[in-house]
């Protein structure tokens, strides 16, 4: 029987679909049926414990942050300090992530986050961190996920068909919010009866597994014409600045992000301010978040079919709407959680949506640097959001900044479908081999 599929991949490896690798044919296209293929298979389930420690890690820092301060641009740039990288080094890790082999820059950057978050674990436990090194860490992370990302996020079409891509992507985001489910709730206790530094060695202990299926995989060489970094980088940037639909989707990415990051930065503050919430608190509104996320990932696809881009994200940003402006107001956790689980679903539904949007319109050549410009507008426009909503508070409340957030995503969402309507069906769409 194994021989009898072995001799199967080895047929499919032949025919139009043989750029990627190890893979068992599908049968008809389904929401799930990406888990076919052996190779995206096993990425995926380590990615997941991956993704549940960097969710451990994060809500660890964001909330010793609180303890470490009570400024609240400073907890904002816990979730800054994530993304930054992304936005000032993700257009040359997609240049990397073209050209050289996808799977070795993985794992070059997840040796590289394992040794960080040990390290940060180790000062946590030692009692040392203080509010500007602990930020310093964080950075330091994010730029290990900067490098990381692009390469992974290209390296799906060498695990999937063709036809297979959004169905993948949304199953990676899947992954990504099961964790977001799970890891709050597991890291608010965590730190509950031990402390922060378990949350951050859990982090650093998960990178092992993904490492491991890395060091297994063995992809089909892709074809590489090396460029330099900086020329690379430009080709990629001009594709996406003379493009139509990929600069449209680019400006929207950055609006949207801008205004979402109101409600990931200042969460930690309004639970263990406003609502006066525990660590616990601030768990389940981040479960319920991922939750929320998980249940909306599957829906997506057919929702955008039937409405189309710009309607799915319409929903998505009414949907942050309401939510901000619940957070803003309510004095209780338990009203607030209604609220994280609608944003879960909206989260999911916007950034899923562009993402996909991006790699349909991208040339595979240039597809790490698509996706890394794709990633360096929008997580820019949260890391400069986190600061400007942190700063907000501090100088009204956090009420205000919420509110703030709120108006900012109805204006900017109303100007730019005029200014930048997202593409039509079909339209930018590149064939892929």
């Amino acid at each position: 029987m194994r021989r009898d599929e072995d001799r199967l991949e080895e047929a499919v490896e032949k025919t139009v679909e043989a750029t990627t690798a190890g893979l068992v044919p599908p049968p008809p296209s389904g929401a799930f049926s990406p888990f076919r293929y052996p190779v995206f298979r096993a990425i995926w389930t380590a990615n997941l414990f991956s993704n549940l420690g960097g969710t451990l890690q994060g809500v660890g820092a964001a909330w010793l942050m609180t303890e470490l301060t009570p400024s609240h641009q400073l907890v904002a740039l816990v979730q800054a300090s994530a993304t930054v990288p992304i936005m000032l080094f993700g257009v040359f890790a997609g240049a990397i992530a073209d050209n050289y082999d996808r799977r070795l820059v993985m794992l070059v950057a997840q040796v590289g986050m394992l040794v960080v978050s040990a390290a940060l674990a180790a000062l946590a436990y030692a009692g040392m961190l203080t509010p500007f090194l602990l930020l310093a860490f964080t950075l330091s992370v994010g730029i290990g996920t900067a490098l990381n990302s692009p390469a992974w996020q290209a390296s799906v079409r060498q695990q999937v068909a063709p036809r297979e891509i959004p169905q993948a992507i949304a199953l990676n985001s899947i992954s990504f919010n099961i964790a977001r489910s799970v890891g709050p709730a597991l890291g608010g206790l965590l730190i509950s009866i031990w402390d922060v530094s378990f949350a951050f060695a859990f982090n650093a202990l998960s990178y092992i597994g993904l490492i491991g299926v890395l060091l297994w995989w063995k992809p089909e060489p892709r074809p590489i014409e090396r460029r330099p970094i900086l020329p690379a980088v430009g080709v990629g940037i001009r594709y996406c600045a003379t493009n139509g639909p990929v600069r449209r989707i680019l400006m929207r990415g950055f609006a949207l992000g801008f205004s979402l990051s109101a409600y990931q930065s200042l969460l930690p503050t309004v639970v263990n301010g406003p609502m006066h919430g525990t660590e616990l608190d601030f768990g389940l509104m981040l479960g319920l978040f991922g939750i929320g996320s998980i249940i909306a990932a599957p829906f997506t696809g057919p929702l955008r079919r039937k409405i189309g881009l710009e309607g799915i994200l319409a929903a998505g940003a009414a949907m942050f709407v309401i939510s901000l402006s619940v957070v803003a107001e309510v004095q209780s956790v338990a009203f607030a959680l209604p609220a994280a689980f609608i944003s879960g679903m909206a989260w999911v539904m916007i950034l899923t949506t562009l993402n996909t949007a991006v790699q349909l319109r991208s040339p595979d050549a240039i597809l790490g640097r698509c996706l890394s410009i794709y990633q360096a507008v929008t997580f820019g426009g949260m890391a400069l959001g986190s600061w400007t909503w942190g700063a907000v508070a501090d100088w009204q409340s956090l009420s205000v900044a919420l509110h703030a957030g709120s108006v900012f995503l109805i204006v900017s969402f109303v100007a730019l479908r005029v200014v930048a309507p997202l593409p039509k069906p079909g339209e930018g769409i590149v064939k892929q081999a």
